[in-house]
């Protein structure tokens, strides 16, 4: 027969019997993140997590099993600062791209989410997370398989325009030069339609003029999959 899988949230941090442990799962992931926010994912090992608590790596692996587990703690605790105590207005559009909003400034908060190797175990902040998105769409009518795919698409805006905006902050040149440059590569006989798309389209920059794009192109993708 075969098991069941199991999650690092599954598992019991202390056994049945032995010592009462000195650590926590909180305390450890705590001081991954840490890590992870001052030297990205390369600088989280169990024996720089280790350091960081004062005690020998192999203690870790009395409350954490692999890298991975450690990694899937370190992204359950971080979507916790999404807030999901904000009233759903009703509005399927304003609420999901109010929470897509909260949740690309977590991204931005913690770059290191962009580097996962792998797409992180849900765990019970990740639920949460997934809970209220499928709450602020129940008005929309959509089949629950609907809502879903809606919802993955939804995360993957965050990503994209997340990495982007982390992309552009670290830059040399700016965001009118970058479009400039694209014109100078572009010929009107060749890419026409590229030469009178640019040309009737105003360059980006500021900062807030990334905010006010991902908001527009969030609402108009929810819009057109919402009235379906």
């Amino acid at each position: 027969m075969n098991e069941e899988p199991t999650t690092v949230w599954d598992r019991p941090e202390r056994g049945r019997r032995g010592p009462a442990p000195e650590r926590s799962r909180d305390q450890i992931t705590a001081a991954a993140v840490a890590l992870a926010d001052e030297g990205g994912l390369n600088a989280v090992s169990m024996r720089r997590v280790a350091g960081r608590l004062g005690t020998g790596p192999a203690s870790l692996y009395r409350y954490v099993s692999t890298r991975s587990d450690l990694l899937d703690l370190m992204a359950d605790a971080v979507t916790a600062e999404i807030d999901l105590d904000v009233p759903l207005s009703g509005d399927p559009v304003e609420d999901l791209t109010a929470l897509a909003t909260r949740a690309k400034r977590v991204h931005l908060s913690h770059p290191w989410l962009l580097d996962l190797p792998t797409e992180p175990v849900p765990g019970p902040h990740g639920m949460d997370y997934l809970e209220r998105a499928l709450r602020a769409l129940a008005p929309s009518g959509l089949s629950q398989p609907a809502q879903l795919e809606t919802i993955g698409l939804l995360n993957g805006l965050v990503t994209l325009f997340a990495r982007t905006e982390l992309r552009r902050n670290a830059a040399d040149a700016s965001p009118s030069t970058r479009v400039a440059l694209t014109g100078v590569a572009a010929t009107e006989d060749r890419h026409p339609l590229v030469v009178a798309a640019l040309a009737n389209s105003p360059a980006p920059e500021a900062a807030e003029d990334t905010h006010a794009l991902f908001d527009r192109m969030v609402r108009r993708v929810l819009t057109g999959l919402v009235a379906r």
